[in-house]
């Protein structure tokens, strides 16, 4: 990749939609917090624990990302890893971030969910003041635990919502997808939406096209994460199109996890091309060796993509966000002018 066209990615205006916070705990803060909290971890170095992100498909990642969470355990554990991740987003000129936690990770080891959500938000308010930087907070389900639990999870964070209205706007699902279709969860998503909560969850990553449409039908869903499986749906991918259905996109996570074999495989260009309002995002950015210039660089130079595809999965990274009107278009503003600025078509 030319220097200049690597230049153009780093100050391209950007939002990123699907990034889990607890992915983004880099080995070095792993030991660090192990430290602090007199956690022993089954690695002896940073290195060893670099070494073990190898892995063979979903499952074999979760497994160490659970374990690798089990040194968060304080408030100022979770501040001190969103502020981590908002110092790289804004490296990488995301002006907006929509941040998925998972309080079930944490309240099984008996962290309460009040310090999950304090830690994270310090971190988030506190850039918000300084720096500008945007965000939303978006708590998560995992998946491979029974709807009951769930159910109980949305109930304890009920009491929170107030306090935390200016940050937490959104539910979603995610852990293991196979076996674990939406369809599991339509009740405690159809009460969190009677609520006035925000619907996403990931579908279409390893589970089938089935997956997205019990997503959309069943849970309500906004927005999908992931979605890459819904080309093998002609019908489906008519919906996303017709719709405008957003999908975040986190390429380096499918070839991390083995969905693709070679990125020059994989279908974000296609979808991009077809119409489908697809978005480049990092997932667990220290587990899959990128944050979300990583991805749009590794994509720019592996499909191609053009300056008018980059700002056009920019402009889509903006209009899916869950914010109101006004802020989607003063950003898109943002972003018309930095194209013209480069001599490029915005062409949104």
């Amino acid at each position: 990749m030319q220097a200049a066209d690597r230049a153009f990615i780093l100050g391209l205006p950007k939002a990123e939609l699907h990034l889990h916070i607890e992915g983004s705990l880099e080995p070095e803060m792993m030991f660090a917090l192990a430290r602090r909290n007199q956690v022993t971890l089954p690695y002896d170095s940073v290195e060893a624990i670099r070494a073990a992100y190898q892995f063979t498909d979903l499952q074999s990642f979760l497994d160490l990302y659970y374990a690798g969470a089990a040194v968060l355990q304080t408030e100022q554990d979770f501040y001190d890893l969103t502020r981590a991740y908002i110092d790289r987003a804004i490296a990488d000129n995301v002006l907006h971030a929509e941040i998925f936690f998972d309080p079930q990770t944490h309240t099984a080891r008996g962290i309460a969910i009040t310090t999950v959500f304090a830690g994270i938000a310090r971190a988030l308010r506190e850039a918000r003041d300084q720096q500008g930087f945007s965000s939303r907070m978006i708590l998560c389900f995992l998946r491979h635990l029974s709807e009951d639990d769930a159910m109980s999870t949305l109930e304890s964070a009920l009491p929170l919502r107030e306090d935390y209205a200016d940050l937490w706007n959104g539910v979603g699902l995610d852990s293991s997808e196979l076996g674990n279709p939406p369809e599991k969860f339509a009740h405690v998503f159809t009460i969190a939406q009677a609520m006035g909560l925000h619907i996403v969850a990931h579908a279409g990553e390893e589970g089938p096209p089935a997956y997205i449409w019990g997503a959309l039908d069943e849970l309500g869903a906004e927005r999908i994460d992931h979605g890459v499986r819904a080309e093998e749906d002609p019908a489906l991918m008519e919906r996303l199109i017709k719709e405008q259905i957003p999908l975040t996109v986190c390429p380096l996570s499918n070839l991390k996890l083995c969905v693709v074999k070679d990125l020059r495989q994989h279908n974000l260009k296609r979808m991009l091309d077809a119409g489908v309002c697809v978005t480049i995002n990092a997932d667990d950015p220290s587990y899959f060796g990128g944050y979300v210039n990583d991805n749009f660089i590794a994509c720019a130079e592996a499909m191609p993509l053009t300056r008018s595809d980059l700002l056009q999965l920019a402009a889509n990274s903006f209009r899916a966000s869950f914010v109101d009107d006004s802020q989607r278009d003063a950003w898109l503003q943002t972003l018309r002018d930095y194209a013209q600025q480069h001599g490029v078509n915005a062409g949104f």
